[in-house]
C-alpha cells in the first residue's frame, strides 16, 4: 500500500473512531483532510506532503500522537504533521493569545508544511464564510495575519487563499 493510501486509511479511521463530523455540514470529518490532500496534489508536491495533508488534524483532534505518526509514516511525515499541529492549549489564555502562539509556531514551518497549511486555510475558509458569517469576521482577520507567514508555501495556493480571504472580507 502506498504511503498516501496508508495515510488516508489511518486518518479516516482516527477521525471516525472519535465520531468526528464537520461542524456546519454534519459530514464525516474526513471530507476536510480529503479536500486538503486534493489541493496539495493540485500543485507540485511530495508523497510525504500528501500523506501529511491527510494526517494534519489527527494529533490535534484524535488520540493519535506524533510518535504514532513517526512509527507508521516515518520522520518526514511526522515532522510535517508537527509543524501543522497547533501548540497552544486552552490554558494559555484568550483566543487571541492562543492564535499568536500558533502563528509563531507556523512561521517556523518549512515551505512544504506551509503549502499544506494554505490548503487547510482554503478549505476551512470556504466552509466558515458560507456557514458562520458572524464568526467569519474574527476568523478572516486571523487569516490575514496567517497569510503573512505562509508566503514561503506554494505561490499558487497562497494567491488563491489571499484572494479568498480578501473577497470574503469585502462581502
Amino acid at each position: 500500500m502506498s504511503l498516501i493510501a496508508k495515510a488516508r486509511r489511518f486518518a479516516t479511521r482516527a477521525h471516525a473512531d472519535k465520531k468526528q463530523f464537520r461542524k456546519y455540514t454534519g459530514q464525516p470529518y474526513i471530507v476536510h483532510p480529503a479536500a486538503v490532500a486534493n489541493l496539495v496534489q493540485s500543485v507540485p508536491h511530495t508523497e510525504e506532503q500528501v500523506a501529511a495533508a491527510w494526517l494534519h488534524d489527527t494529533v490535534e483532534d484524535t488520540d493519535v500522537t506524533l510518535d504514532d505518526i513517526r512509527e507508521y509514516f516515518g520522520d518526514k511525515v511526522a515532522e510535517l504533521v508537527e509543524m501543522l499541529t497547533d501548540t497552544s492549549k486552552p490554558e494559555d489564555g484568550t483566543r487571541a493569545v492562543r492564535k499568536q502562539i500558533d502563528l509563531e509556531h507556523t512561521a517556523k514551518a518549512s515551505p512544504e508544511a506551509k503549502t499544506i497549511k494554505l490548503a487547510d486555510l482554503i478549505d476551512n475558509t470556504e466552509s466558515i464564510v458560507v456557514h458562520d458569517p458572524v464568526f467569519a469576521k474574527t476568523y478572516l482577520q486571523e487569516k490575514v495575519r496567517l497569510l503573512e507567514v505562509l508566503k514561503e508555501g506554494n505561490q499558487h495556493l497562497w494567491e488563491i487563499a489571499s484572494k479568498q480571504v480578501e473577497m470574503s472580507l469585502n462581502q
